[in-house]
């Protein structure tokens, strides 16, 4: 399994808190224009949905929701979200070839060791459809550490991200920064990469 257990137990404990802290996705810009780059009725994977909040605003446009989560909470929020089908899963579970009209990983593949994030970089881009769009947002900086609440965190600078997306055959090309405070009420920095397969 590729996050570890504290950080699992964190989100489990939390759940409720977390679905609190990301109620309000209707203006968020960066989930805004990955609904409008899909074509109609497109089918899109939610990776590490967390309680399904973008899951939710998808299906809302009419796109065809698949989410993951690795915890138990997360996934039932998000499954009982219209239109959302969700299921318990880890990075590892992605298996497949151009399933996906598009992906969203939105700050979830962070919690993964640096030394996976290749490996599921490369199933995610077979997993993902020609042409099709990724989205991943991670928090900026270097080397690994737990957040005050016991989250683990990979930080990684964009010039390395972009790098490790063009590895695995993906074109970035958008990218956002930000600053933000999140679940553990520490700020962080972070950036997010639109990449095309």
């Amino acid at each position: 399994m590729s996050i570890d257990a504290e950080t699992l137990a964190v989100y489990g404990a939390k759940a409720q808190d977390y679905a609190e802290l990301t109620v309000d996705l209707a203006g968020n810009k960066h989930l805004a224009a990955f609904i409008n780059a899909m074509p109609p009725g497109a089918r899109v994977l939610d990776l590490g949905c967390g309680p399904g909040r973008a899951a939710g605003q998808m299906a809302v446009k009419g796109l065809a929701v698949d989410a993951t989560d690795a915890v138990a909470e997360m996934v039932a929020m998000a499954g009982a979200r219209p239109g959302v089908t969700a299921w318990q899963a880890t990075f590892d579970d992605i298996t497949g070839d151009a399933i996906y009209d598009g992906i969203w990983a939105n700050f979830s593949l962070l919690h993964a060791p640096r030394g996976d994030m290749p490996r599921h970089l490369a199933a995610l881009s077979r997993a993902l459809k020609p042409g099709g769009l990724f989205h991943i947002g991670v928090k900026t900086g270097t080397g690994e550490a737990r957040d005050s609440i016991g989250r683990l965190y990979t930080y990684y600078s964009e010039d390395e991200l972009r790098s490790l997306l063009a590895a695995v055959g993906l074109a970035p090309h958008a990218s956002w920064t930000g600053r933000d405070i999140g679940l553990s009420g520490e700020p962080s920095d972070w950036v997010v990469v639109h990449a095309h397969g």
